[in-house]
């Protein structure tokens, strides 16, 4: 069907458009992009395609429902770039698509977030347990021998081999073991003590 250009206003009589005046004036349509008539109709017609596009990317209805409204949003606002208005299906399918994405990675992202727990919090009581026997393991400390308490603390809170223990205070290996097993009985019996 030939496209009929508008006559301009100056002109007298009417004339036929020829091929080439078509050819302008579909150029000039292309150049100003689709209308707003165009990209209503295209998407009243395949509405239902675009929401199940997007039924197959996200799960929900209502956020298929919003995507595909959005997308006709975005498109309207750019329809002067989409210059071939029989390519206005294929934009709206593409930001449909597009947008889904977005709502995916959004999705994920609070997932990601909801799913790291919380950290545990002592109770009060746990914390005044946790006070006392710390208390008290220092005060059973106090009571090894000297030796012991620097075997024991180098090796268990410095978390040193023995070797270290023992490069580090310039005893054998086999003294380290000694102390620290002596050691640790005497804080066992230490710590069983009634306070």
């Amino acid at each position: 069907m030939p496209v009929i250009a508008p006559m301009p206003a100056a002109r007298p009589p009417a004339r036929i458009p020829s091929q080439r005046d078509g050819a302008e004036y579909a150029e000039d349509t292309a150049a100003a992009g689709t209308t707003v008539d165009h990209l209503t109709e295209t998407y009243r017609a395949h509405y239902r395609s675009l929401l199940g596009l997007a039924a197959l990317l996200l799960d929900d209805t209502a956020s298929c429902e919003d995507v595909v409204q959005e997308a006709f949003i975005r498109v309207h606002s750019a329809r002067k770039r989409v210059r071939d208005p029989e390519k206005t299906l294929a934009y709206l399918r593409q930001t449909v698509v597009n947008l889904s994405r977005s709502a995916l990675r959004r999705r994920i992202l609070g997932l990601k977030l909801l799913s790291k727990p919380m950290p545990d919090m002592a109770s009060a009581e746990e914390g005044a347990y946790d006070l006392l026997e710390r208390d008290s393991l220092i005060k059973a400390m106090k009571g090894l021998q000297r030796r012991q308490r620097e075997v024991l603390v180098l090796r268990y809170f410095s978390d040193m081999t023995e070797a270290q223990v023992a490069d580090t205070l310039g005893i054998s290996l086999g003294s380290v073991k000694a102390y620290g097993s002596r050691g640790i009985a005497a804080l066992r019996v230490a710590m069983e003590e009634p306070v």
